[in-house]
């Protein structure tokens, strides 16, 4: 095994993993890329959190996880073909997306991939085919229909009710609109090189893009935003330019940014209130929609970590962004 690659371990049916892969390819980062399954070794079963991406530096002996911290982690160990944006205001920004990508993003994925039955039932085939290689056909059906039926008892985990269905709907088709509009061929959040905000919507988008019913949707709402997101699953040949201010950059990122100050940091202030109160409920208005699910600690970290961001930026910095956020509506849950 080459000491000089990194080592990562995920799913082609997980977003996060898909993001990873991603980045690695776009940065030119040697890696070696290996499949979830069971029985690869204690050093793998002991990761707690049991998450996918694991991550490995050459030279470490212990995995890490969360795409996040591992995406910082290799801007820490190389910047060449860096992902942030090296403006400090525009690092902020792309970080806030990316967090929105990942954490309100992740309801349209694991909603419309197990609300609808042929959906859910074409995911649950092709997640067991990957982890479990080596079974037959009935072993794979058998446990994919276990798999299928544990997955939609933990919709509601994520927020995906009855109640809040049509938000969830009505919010990918937002993404869907805002992206489809702005986004085609190399063009990206700032510029004409991708952003960790891009590989993190990527993630998400790509599952979108795979399964039937998002697919069917994606096609007919934005049929760009396919080929660009076949584009960026590997970007290792694109060279382009940091260009925030560039028109379509600007008309993408205003949209996305939109909608986190419309959803998104209403729902992490809601979040964040019911986790540090020890509440069982979140709820609120998203949209004039009432909007309920259980409380989530991690993404109460996310809105800490948001805010410190933000914070930690100089006055200067803060006033460039400062007019596009309080465009979008998210000043005001900045602190």
């Amino acid at each position: 095994m080459p000491d000089t690659a990194v080592e990562i371990i995920g799913a082609n049916a997980s977003p996060y993993s898909r993001k990873l892969r991603a980045i690695l390819r776009y940065r030119r980062i040697p890696h070696i890329w290996r499949w979830r399954q069971p029985g690869m070794g204690a050093d793998v079963e002991s990761v707690r959190p049991a998450l996918i991406p694991m991550m490995r530096m050459p030279g470490e002996a212990q995995w890490r996880v969360d795409s996040t911290p591992l995406a910082y982690a290799l801007e820490a160990h190389s910047r060449e073909r860096s992902i942030v944006p090296p403006c400090p205001a525009e690092a902020f920004l792309c970080h806030l997306i990316e967090d929105f990508a990942d954490e309100w993003g992740t309801k349209w994925m694991f909603h419309h991939r197990w609300k609808h039955d042929a959906t859910a039932e074409r995911a649950a085939i092709w997640i067991a085919q990957e982890m479990l290689a080596d079974l037959t056909v009935t072993q794979v059906q058998a446990f994919a229909e276990q798999f299928q039926a544990r997955q939609r008892s933990r919709m509601a985990l994520v927020g995906s009710s009855p109640e809040t269905a049509p938000i969830i709907e009505q919010s990918y088709r937002r993404i869907l609109a805002v992206l489809g509009e702005s986004l085609s061929g190399r063009q990206y959040l700032f510029g004409s090189r991708p952003s960790l905000a891009d590989f993190a919507l990527y993630g998400q988008l790509v599952q979108l893009a795979t399964d039937i019913w998002p697919r069917d949707l994606m096609r007919e709402l934005a049929p760009l935003l396919e080929s660009w997101l076949a584009l960026l699953d590997d970007a290792s040949g694109v060279e382009g330019e940091w260009q925030a201010s560039a028109p379509s950059a600007l008309q993408a990122r205003r949209g996305v940014l939109e909608m986190i100050g419309a959803e998104y940091l209403p729902f992490l202030e809601a979040n964040a209130k019911a986790a540090s109160g020890d509440q069982t409920e979140v709820e609120l208005l998203i949209r004039g929609q009432r909007y309920a699910q259980q409380p989530f600690p991690y993404q109460a970290k996310c809105h800490a970590e948001i805010r410190r961001r933000w914070s930690a930026l100089s006055d200067a910095d803060r006033e460039k962004v400062a007019p596009e956020l309080e465009a979008a509506g998210c000043l005001g849950f900045l602190g």
